[in-house]
């Protein structure tokens, strides 16, 4: 059984659990119940900003010459805000061993408060779609936890950094613009720029985890750039917010867009 018929088949044996006893209800699905039962909290929805809109507030950041930080939070970032706090340090590193690659051994509890204070302090936040237990399963409660309220928050999704490129934003935002690119494919990222005639301004590279970042916010301080492009793994977030308040830049979580990009697999547009 794939995955989407184990989810539907779930979702049916709730369904189950919750009817009278000794009672069957026929003909209507777990969707359709799904779908009748949603109605009642569609006050409750939070809009996220679309890619138009984070296209507008980059552009016109970038038009006056203000800070902006867009971060975004998958399931590394929110794995590492949760350990030994909303989940056990042994679960979150079960779930996680991916993390070191992506700039964080658990436990890390200097780099963890580094994070909270970067979310509470970035202007836009991509978060994920997903309602897995390691993607929203863990961001409402890790925000719960940290006394973070969601509801003031500027939230996209953190597929942000895709969207901007297949909806054509990532040219008109970096034309003309002086590109900072760090993260440790830094230089392959800006040969794929240069070669689109965009002016890179510098490159930082490597980003080796939270350690790094003093000495990456040092080599920023001495560029002349207008906007960042940070595909640094999890510290990105940090870096992203850090480049906003204490350098007065706009600075994107780029991830692995870069990668795509350096490849081929996407095209710079």
């Amino acid at each position: 059984m794939g995955y989407r018929e184990g989810s539907f088949a779930g979702g049916e044996e709730e369904v189950a659990s919750l009817l009278p006893p000794y009672t069957v209800l026929p003909d209507v699905t777990a969707r359709e119940i799904i779908t009748a039962g949603l109605q009642a909290y569609l006050p409750r929805l939070k809009p996220l900003l679309r890619p138009e809109e984070i296209y507008h507030r980059i552009a016109c950041s970038l038009a006056a010459g203000q800070p902006l930080a867009v971060v975004r939070l998958g399931d590394g970032e929110l794995l590492a805000l949760a350990h030994d706090t909303v989940l056990p340090l042994e679960h979150a590193k079960a779930a996680g061993d991916f993390l070191p690659l992506a700039g964080i051994t658990l436990p890390d509890y200097a780099s963890r408060g580094l994070l909270v204070e970067a979310v509470r302090k970035a202007d836009i936040i991509g978060i994920p779609s997903s309602r897995l237990p390691t993607y929203q399963g863990l961001l409402f409660p890790i925000f719960h936890y940290y006394g973070i309220d969601y509801r003031s928050l500027a939230m996209t999704t953190s597929t942000i950094n895709y969207a901007l490129q297949e909806h054509g934003f990532l040219q008109p935002l970096l034309r003309d613009r002086r590109v900072l690119v760090i993260g440790n494919l830094a230089g392959e990222l800006a040969g794929v720029l240069l070669a689109a005639s965009v002016h890179v301004a510098g490159i930082i590279t490597p980003v080796n985890g939270f350690a790094d970042i003093p000495r990456v916010l040092a080599e920023a301080a001495e560029c002349s750039f207008d906007i960042a492009l940070v595909a640094s793994g999890i510290p990105a977030v940090v870096i992203c917010q850090k480049i906003a308040v204490e350098l007065g830049k706009v600075a994107l979580d780029f991830g692995h867009l870069a990668d795509k990009l350096i490849s081929g697999e996407r095209t710079y547009s």
